[in-house]
This record gives C-alpha cells, sequence and structure tokens, in this order.
C-alpha cells in the first residue's frame, strides 16, 4: 500500500474535536449541562468529550424506523488494567446489565467489559455503581491512553508475570487523567475510594524531566488538549504474545536478571490497525523495537514516548493522528531521537527476545502456588443466557460462591483465579448443569482463537455484521475444509464490521473487513502467533461466496505447503501473485462446481433453545454442527422408511 506524508502540520488547521477538548474545562462541558437534561441523546459535540469517560452514544439499527427519533442507547466500557475484574465489581456489572442493560455482558479484545443498551437517564446510576464497586470507565474511551494490557495468567511461581501485572496498573495510574470532571458529574463530586498509587508513580508524574510535563494545568501530562488520538499501551513477558504486542502503540516487554530480579524493560512503539477503506494514506503498522530502559527509568521513557506524540502528532487530520502515522513518517531513528530528547539521555539497545508465541491460558491449570485458576472460553466475548447455554448465570455462581477474582483476556475470554483444588468439584458441577465447556480441547480450533467485534446492530461505524454471522461462517468454514480431507486444520480467523479493526483482524491468519453490507475486505498472511502483518487480498467477497473464493485457496495449500505450515504462513511465503494463479486455473470436481454455482445454501432455522443444544454437543464431541444436524437427520428418515 501506498503510504503517503501528510502536508507540513504547521499550516493546517485543527481538527474540530481539538477545539471540543480545548473548550471542554478538561472533560466538563457539554456532558456536565446535557446530562442534566430530560433528553434521550446528546448532541454531537458532548459525545466526542462522554468518550473521555468510557462511554459512546449509539442506535440500535434493528429498531430503525423511517421518521422516528432513533433508538438512542449507550454502550459503557470499564477500565481494568491487566484484565483485573474483583468479584465485587463482576457482581455489579452483571447486575447493571439486567437492571439497565440487553442482559449480557461483552468481553472485550482490550481486557475489559462493555455494557450494552444503556438509556441516557440510567447513565449516571450506572457509571456511578461501577465506580463504588471499585472500577471505572474513564479513560477506556477518548484521545488518551486507553486500557493498559498484560498476560492475564496467574502464574505465581513466575515473578515477570507479576511484575507485568503490577507496571501495567501502574502506568495505567501514570496516565490516568487527572481532572476532577469524572468524579463531578458521575458521583457529584464524591471521590471514591480506590487502591493508593504508587508513590513513584506520584513522583514521577509531577517530574518535569525535559518538557514532559505540561505546568499549572490539571492534566500536567496531557494538557488542555489531551492526546491527538487514542493511546494504547501494553506490557508483557517474553515470548508471550496474549495481548497481540505489535498491534500496540507501545509496548513494554519485562527484562529480568537470571535471578529473576527485574531489571528494565525491552520498549516497542508505532503498533495500530484502525483504517479506511480507499484511503491508501491509512493502514495498519505493526510496532517497531525502540530500544532498552531500566527499570528506575521506565516511567520517565514511558512519560517521553507519550509528550512526543502529545506534541507531534497530527491534530489536524484524525484519520493521521496516531503514534504508527508519526513513526512512519519520521522513521525510528528520528523518533528514537526525539523521545531521547524528551527523556534527557540514550535509551539503552533493544535486548534480544525470543520468539513470540500466542497463548490463550484455557482450561484447568496449576498457578505455581497450590492453587488453580481456569481459563473460559466466551464466544465472542458475548456473555449471555440463552436456551440451555447459561454462561451469565454460571459466572454470577461461581462468583457469588467462591468470591474469585476474574483477569479478562485480550482474545475476549475470562480467566477465574486463586481457586482452592478442594473447589474445583463444585466449580466443575456449575459449569456442567449451565452447559459450559471447560476442556478446551473439545472447542474446535476455528471457533477458539476466533474473534469478532459487535459491529450490527448497535456500533455506528459498522458497515455489515461481524459478531451475529461470525458463528455460521466459522461453521461454513469448517464444513469446507471437511470436505476437503483438511479435517484436522485450523487458523486464526477474525472478523470486524468495518474497516477499524477493533477486533484485530490484520494480524489474522484468514481476516474479514466489513467493506460493504453482506460483503468483507479478506486480509491473508498473518501468523499464527500475530507477529506479522497480513494483506489485502481481495476488496469485496460477498458472504454467500465463501466457499467458492476460499476453497481453490484451501486446496493449493493441501497440495503445496510444507510440513507443519500454517495457512498464514503458506499465503505470506507463496505469495498472493501465486494463490492468484492457481486459483484461476483450478478446476473443482463435479460436486463442487455445483457449490459454486449456487450463490445461496440452503439454510434452516432453529429456535435458540434448540441452536444452544445442538452446538452443546458437536462442541463437546469435537464436531461440527452441520456434520451433527446431518447425522441426526438421515437417521430421522431411516425411521419413516
Amino acid at each position: 500500500m501506498v503510504k503517503s506524508a501528510p502536508s507540513p502540520l504547521a499550516s493546517r488547521k485543527p481538527s474540530k474535536v481539538e477545539g471540543l477538548k480545548e473548550n471542554s474545562n478538561f472533560l466538563r462541558e457539554p456532558v456536565a449541562t446535557q446530562i442534566l437534561e430530560d433528553t434521550t441523546h446528546f448532541s454531537e459535540d458532548a459525545v466526542q468529550i462522554l468518550k473521555f469517560h468510557g462511554s459512546y452514544q449509539q442506535d440500535n439499527r434493528d429498531n430503525r424506523v423511517k421518521g422516528q427519533e432513533k433508538d438512542y442507547q449507550f454502550m459503557l466500557r470499564t477500565k481494568n488494567p491487566g484484565g483485573l475484574v474483583p468479584p465485587q465489581l463482576y457482581l455489579a456489572l452483571d447486575k447493571l446489565a439486567d437492571e439497565y442493560g440487553n442482559h449480557t455482558l461483552r468481553a472485550t479484545t482490550r481486557q475489559g467489559f462493555q455494557l450494552h443498551g444503556i438509556l441516557k437517564k440510567n447513565l449516571k446510576a450506572a457509571i456511578a455503581t461501577i465506580v463504588k464497586n471499585l472500577g471505572s470507565t474513564l479513560g477506556a474511551c477518548g484521545d488518551i491512553n486507553r486500557n493498559v494490557m498484560s498476560p492475564p495468567a496467574p502464574f505465581k511461581n513466575r515473578p515477570e508475570y507479576q511484575y507485568a501485572w503490577e507496571y501495567a496498573q501502574n502506568i495505567a495510574d501514570l496516565l490516568s487523567p487527572q481532572t476532577g470532571a469524572y468524579y463531578e458529574i458521575w458521583l457529584d463530586g464524591e471521590k471514591a475510594i480506590s487502591a493508593e498509587e504508587s508513590p513513584e508513580v506520584k513522583a514521577a508524574r509531577q517530574s518535569n524531566g525535559n518538557g514532559t510535563i505540561i505546568h499549572d494545568t490539571e492534566e500536567p501530562i496531557y494538557g488542555t488538549y489531551y492526546m491527538p488520538r487514542k493511546f494504547k499501551v501494553s506490557v508483557t513477558v517474553p515470548g508471550d504474545n496474549s495481548i497481540d504486542l505489535y498491534s500496540q502503540d507501545l509496548t513494554l516487554v519485562v527484562i529480568t536478571d537470571h535471578q529473576d530480579n527485574l531489571e528494565g524493560f525491552n520498549i516497542f512503539a508505532g503498533g495500530g490497525l484502525g483504517r479506511t477503506h480507499n484511503k491508501e494514506e491509512t493502514f495498519a503498522r505493526i510496532a517497531d523495537p525502540i530500544g532498552y530502559v531500566a527499570k528506575a527509568d521506565v516511567y520517565d521513557a514511558v512519560k517521553a514516548i507519550v509528550a512526543t506524540q502529545r506534541d507531534y502528532g497530527d491534530r489536524t487530520d484524525r484519520r493521521h493522528a496516531r503514534l504508527k502515522y508519526l513513526i512512519n513518517d519520521w522513521g525510528v531513528d528520528k523518533f528514537r531521537a526525539k523521545v531521547e530528547e524528551y527523556f534527557g539521555k540514550p535509551l539503552a539497545p533493544f535486548q534480544e527476545l525470543p520468539e513470540f508465541k500466542y497463548h490463550d491460558f484455557l482450561g484447568w491449570q496449576e498457578q505455581g502456588d497450590g492453587k488453580l485458576f481456569l481459563g473460559i472460553s466466551i464466544d465472542n466475548g458475548r456473555v449471555k443466557d440463552e436456551g440451555s447455554f447459561q454462561l451469565k448465570t454460571a459466572l454470577r455462581e461461581i462468583v457469588e460462591q467462591f468470591n474469585l477474582p476474574i483477569r479478562l483476556t485480550g482474545n475476549q475470554n475470562l480467566i477465574f483465579y486463586e481457586i482452592a483444588p478442594e473447589n474445583k468439584p463444585a466449580i466443575q458441577a456449575i459449569l456442567d448443569r449451565c452447559g459450559i465447556v471447560s476442556d478446551p480441547n473439545t472447542i474446535d480450533p476455528l471457533v477458539r482463537y476466533a474473534m469478532a467485534c459487535p459491529a450490527l446492530p448497535t456500533c455506528g461505524l459498522a458497515i455489515t455484521e461481524s459478531e451475529r454471522t461470525i458463528p455460521s461462517i466459522l461453521e461454513r468454514i469448517r464444513a469446507l475444509l471437511d470436505k476437503l480431507g483438511l479435517q484436522n486444520e485450523h487458523f486464526v480467523v477474525r472478523m470486524t464490521g468495518c474497516p477499524n479493526g477493533c477486533a484485530r483482524p490484520y494480524m489474522a491468519e484468514l481476516g474479514f473487513v466489513g467493506s460493504a453490507p453482506e460483503s468483507y475486505q479478506v486480509w491473508l498472511g498473518g501468523s499464527p502467533n500475530q507477529i506479522r502483518l497480513a494483506q489485502p487480498y481481495v476488496e469485496r467477497l460477498h458472504h454467500n461466496d465463501i466457499e467458492s473464493f476460499l476453497e481453490p485457496i484451501f486446496v493449493y495449500f493441501k497440495k503445496s505447503r510444507t510440513p507443519g505450515e500454517s495457512f498464514g504462513d503458506f499465503c505470506d511465503r507463496v505469495g498472493f501473485d501465486v494463490i492468484r494463479e492457481f486459483t484461476a486455473q483450478y478446476e473443482p470436481e463435479a460436486e463442487s462446481v455445483t457449490a459454486k454455482s449456487r450463490k445461496s445454501r440452503y439454510r434452516v432455522s432453529l429456535h435458540d433453545d434448540l441452536y444452544s443444544k445442538v452446538k452443546a454437543t458437536a462442541t463437546s464431541q469435537g464436531r461440527s454442527m452441520t456434520e451433527l444436524v446431518k447425522e441426526a437427520l438421515e437417521t430421522y428418515f431411516q425411521t419413516l422408511s
């Protein structure tokens, strides 16, 4: 893709949002005024500031009626550094989902929860409840540091994981907005009780360095204008890519000595996935290694990187405002030199790291101190009760009975930890009764490693479906693989309803990116461990044509792969020109010709309860739903003859 540089910033006018931030009185207005008005929604100006408070204004497009007001509702997103959700907070969120929301919770791809369907009149009560139960939504959205991610695994015998948790929390505290607006608006000025900040963090926030601090302001790090766009941070350990480290604006990698003492951090910067169709100046990008910093200097280094983006990021064009564009335009060397000016000294050379692998930490595991943890797979992050599938009930009962803390994962799953071994049978009994799979080996790997964003009907940016359609598409891909003799194959599939990439499809082996109603741009060639960017293969594929599109590619993969080679690695190795040449010459078998010529597949609708039973049975048997239903129908028709 062409990556064109912008015109000089000095001659360009700041975007409208920059003026809204400047005039907001540090995120107070017009939200503080409009929350008191008896209306169903906020103005467009207020909506931009509301994001900083952790909420997006949406409308349910399924309920749109011509000539009537939109069905306005709000999404609330929590900010949980390292994915930590205390038991008290989880129970509060579960209750809020029923009282004010749409009766579901949604685990995000950044280790937080989202509540959907909240009305404006209930927004204040919902946020106040979250804050009073050890949670927050402040900075979960907006032009600011978002939730700081870290590996969710609670390994008590591996100090590097504990360091990652500690510094994820500390950096989240360091970069948290200091304005009093949040508590003034949502809690009438009452500052809720929260964990005490580290003294080092407090000192680092006020330490000037070489221009990192803006004096005489409520926001010493952000100033009046905050960041040019969102800023995403993660902290991980060598070899662990459970948080998609290459997609972050800033990633710190814990470096320890031979005695497991923390020495410092490797720094990656410049990742980001949001883009816009037909705007080639926007693009997905993976982070670059920048250097190494000793632990004593890590907060100053973080502030130096934030200050560089704050002061030099593009505030004239929001499509060009992320850190990835600054680094792409400047180059890594110029960026590093500017960071070192703010830092006050050179960064040390980047230290050698092992290859990063993806881990999902599902199932029952030892946490290293005699206790257990349990990773539970959540399809597309949606915590709900539906027919015999009672995930929401199961999670609530487990938290109520055993008071367990939770760590959310970067793949929309959930981990219970600090489990006493004697409580395992009782917890397993709850899961079994509620139809919840705890053995990850019984989950179809296509489903296990897939992700999708919510998209329609609530996301205002969605072009087409994602969460609601990916289950059927994964079923169809599995059926195709089975037909082609690739029953044991799986790969990372991710889908989004628009090009902003919230489910990180650009890092997937097979990515679907909404490009038109019922159609997707297809990306191929990412790695199974999310360490390489995929590339766009086709601009628009209608969902009815997925089988005919993928069949020749899968056949070529089967024919020409090297032993043990993954689908993503294969596509990257052979290149798209060769794949296209094979596809153009591909002659399907007679049965496949029929399938290829048929534009739409036969579909049979099932009630939710029956669908859940079929899905649970297929999962427990390690089979596809299509295969199970076909067998059941064949057996049924035999009884009629």
